[in-house]
């Protein structure tokens, strides 16, 4: 049996939600509190046990490559100045071996992950997408990861979410479960309101048998005009079991602005040397706004 031992990052979105901060700054680079957004999916992969990783980028992406690269000045810098706690910031995703491969048109998720199918070639592997940070005593990833250990099965990440977002994610139709692993009988891409056959939605975190390539080559489009993820899992599903797992941890969406801000104000609050400063701040503007309100 084969162990996860890599995985893939897609990162090769235009961010066009968070324009124009992201004309020329990868979205995936813009940061929660002090961290980029992409660190926080990589962090995860390591502790999950995860040794290489790919990172599919696309045109206007080098920052990112940028961030994870040695910067010999920097780290000399904050040695001569004895900042050591920043400098174990700077090198702590160093400890495993990051590769880059370019999706040379955005032709959606499934083609970004086909595009990584040389770099994995017949292991299985791991898929992380940086719109979901997860915050879990064990790593979400590691969750999974464990339930391939015993299945042998792709394992896909899910949450429930309420019926009136089902529309907005991949949804699972379960057939039977053994307490948080699901059996699927289908797996749906963004069903029109009110078609969700459950509320259990697939959340950024997969674990994938190599077979899921052969289904990935056919280059069929799907929602949205591209090549969907979900529908490829979808027919390895009618081939060999697909199983869906849902993964302890509070999942935060940074692929939207709100979300974006809320998770901004979460770690702050999480922060000790900014919650006192953050939650003062934070009354000053509620008393502010009421005030406001009050006067209309």
């Amino acid at each position: 049996m084969r162990k996860v031992k890599k995985a893939i990052i897609p990162a090769a979105g235009l961010g066009t939600r968070f324009l124009p901060a992201t004309k020329a700054m990868p979205k995936e680079m813009l940061p929660i509190v002090d961290k980029p957004t992409i660190q926080y999916i990589v962090e995860e992969a390591i502790e999950s046990g995860i040794e290489d990783i790919i990172i599919v980028t696309g045109k206007g992406k080098r920052a990112i490559e940028d961030h994870f690269d040695y910067a010999p000045e920097l780290e000399n810098n904050l040695i001569e100045k004895e900042k050591f706690e920043l400098l174990e910031k700077v090198r702590q995703s160093s400890n495993v071996d990051i590769h880059y491969i370019r999706q040379k048109e955005p032709k959606g998720l499934g083609h970004a992950v086909w595009c990584a199918r040389k770099f994995i070639g017949n292991e299985p592997f791991a898929v992380l997408l940086g719109d979901d940070i997860v915050q879990a005593e064990t790593p979400a990833l590691r969750q999974l990861m464990d339930q391939y250990d015993s299945t042998l099965s792709s394992v896909i990440g899910v949450q429930t979410v309420p019926a009136n977002q089902t529309h907005r994610y991949g949804i699972v139709d379960p057939v039977s479960n053994d307490e948080r692993l699901y059996q699927v009988n289908k797996f749906v891409e963004k069903p029109a309101p009110g078609t969700a056959p459950s509320n259990l939605a697939i959340m950024g975190r997969y674990v994938f048998t190599p077979e899921i390539f052969t289904f990935l080559e056919q280059q069929d489009i799907g929602a949205g005009g591209e090549i969907q993820l979900t529908d490829a899992i979808e027919e390895l599903n009618k081939h060999r079991f697909v199983y869906a797992y849902d993964f302890e941890g509070k999942r935060h969406d940074v692929g939207e602005k709100m979300g974006f801000i809320k998770t901004t104000i979460e770690f702050a609050l999480k922060n000790a040397e900014l919650r006192d400063e953050t939650l003062e701040f934070m009354q000053t503007i509620l008393k502010e706004n009421l005030s406001l309100n009050k006067g209309k």
